[in-house]
């Protein structure tokens, strides 16, 4: 590996622990210097701002967590439910396991500084659409009752899914452990929900 690309590694990796640790806005660029060892002047040669450097940290995250938990082409046949479920049991666990990453994806896309929410409306929108797409597409195999406008179910469910993560990244804090007891406890609310959904709730 490049001497130049594993030194801009080892400072992306220091820098996200200082930003998950204070947030974008309370972190000053000395302190990033100072936890990656180098002198402010070595950060901007590599990065022309604080806000690039916190981009880039947020691009390594996503490089490495996409591959570690496996997030490529979901089978065509797979069911949609079934996934999700799957999805957020891995996304739990690697998150448990990386508290640094999800104190930093939680800043960004649950708590985006203002400074910040043009950039990463651009960056990631694309992923978030297309992540959307692929559910779509699972969504396609799920049987409906004659009657049901299939988009509209499909987006009454994402609604459902979304509340319960915001849910989900609202409610853990640091003194709010990520144990398998909350896990539970989240997808099991989570599908009672998607039940009612799914097969109504008038008697």
């Amino acid at each position: 590996m490049p001497l130049q690309l594993y030194e801009k590694e080892q400072i992306l990796d220091a820098c996200l622990a200082v930003f998950a640790r204070y947030g974008y806005a309370n972190t000053s660029t000395a302190m990033l210097a100072e936890a990656a060892g180098i002198s402010k002047a070595l950060i901007f040669h590599h990065f022309k701002s604080k806000k690039e450097l916190y981009l880039s940290v947020l691009d390594r995250c996503f490089e490495k967590g996409s591959i570690e938990m496996g997030f490529g082409e979901v089978p065509e046949h797979q069911d949609f439910f079934e996934a999700k479920e799957k999805f957020s049991i891995i996304k739990f666990d690697y998150y448990r396991k990386n508290s640094d990453v999800y104190k930093l994806v939680k800043e960004a896309f649950y708590a985006t500084p203002n400074e910040l929410k043009r950039e990463i409306a651009e960056k990631y929108g694309k992923l978030i659409a297309d992540k959307d797409k692929m559910l779509k597409r699972l969504f396609q195999n799920v049987p409906l009752r004659e009657g049901v406008d299939r988009e509209q179910a499909f987006e009454l469910i994402m609604l459902t899914l979304d509340y319960f993560e915001n849910k989900y990244f609202g409610e853990l804090t640091d003194e709010k452990a990520l144990d398998e007891t909350y896990l539970q406890s989240f997808l099991d609310e989570r599908n009672s929900f998607l039940n009612m959904i799914c097969y109504g709730i008038e008697k």
